[in-house]
């Protein structure tokens, strides 16, 4: 079996840098069953399978997922991956749960990391508080990963039964908000 990190325009990165990851052996799939563009979307002409999952290989060649494809925001052209910015929102003391999504913005044509957040026991939400933890963050990040979309705080992070986000529900909030004009969602 090969696996390798490909960047958008289908090339091999290095170790650590970020990518999808393409497998491709005899124990993977050939295609989708009479589903001709699925499987053109999927399978690759050298016949790696993009399994949509993102992140990278240290130099021991030990292989990482850190996200999904279709949760990266795009940010100016840039991948900003949630997960990365939960991690480090969740090391914050001024935070006990968050989940971050990407919110489209009319006016720059793009997406905007925004963070839905709980605030750690002893911090009420504020203004000044979401402030404090964009500051906090734009310390840890590069330029492109930052909170453009702000921060929304919230009772609890909507979860499966099996703890994971549940990311559809937030972007319905954003959508909500966005119609009604409003700065702070109510879940």
């Amino acid at each position: 079996m090969t696996a390798m990190y490909v960047s958008e325009d289908g090339k091999e990165v290095k170790a650590g840098e970020t990518g999808e990851l393409w497998l491709k052996g005899p124990n993977v799939f050939k295609g989708y069953w009479r589903n001709e563009e699925a499987t053109k979307n999927a399978i690759a002409p050298e016949g790696y399978f993009k399994t949509g999952d993102v992140g990278h290989q240290d130099d021991n060649h030990n292989f990482y997922i850190t996200d999904r494809m279709k949760e990266l925001i795009k940010w100016n052209g840039f991948q900003v991956a949630p997960a990365e910015l939960e991690g480090l929102l969740l090391d914050s003391p001024l935070v006990q749960d968050v989940a971050v999504i990407g919110v489209h913005d009319e006016e720059q044509h793009t997406e905007l990391p925004r963070a839905y957040i709980v605030p750690a026991e002893g911090h009420k939400p504020s203004e000044k508080l979401g402030e404090e933890i964009v500051a906090w963050l734009d310390e840890r990040v590069a330029y492109y990963k930052k909170l453009r979309g702000g921060v929304r705080f919230i009772d609890e992070v909507p979860k499966s039964q099996a703890g994971k986000i549940l990311r559809r529900i937030l972007k319905g909030l954003a959508e909500e908000e966005g119609k009604k004009g409003k700065r702070q969602a109510k879940l």
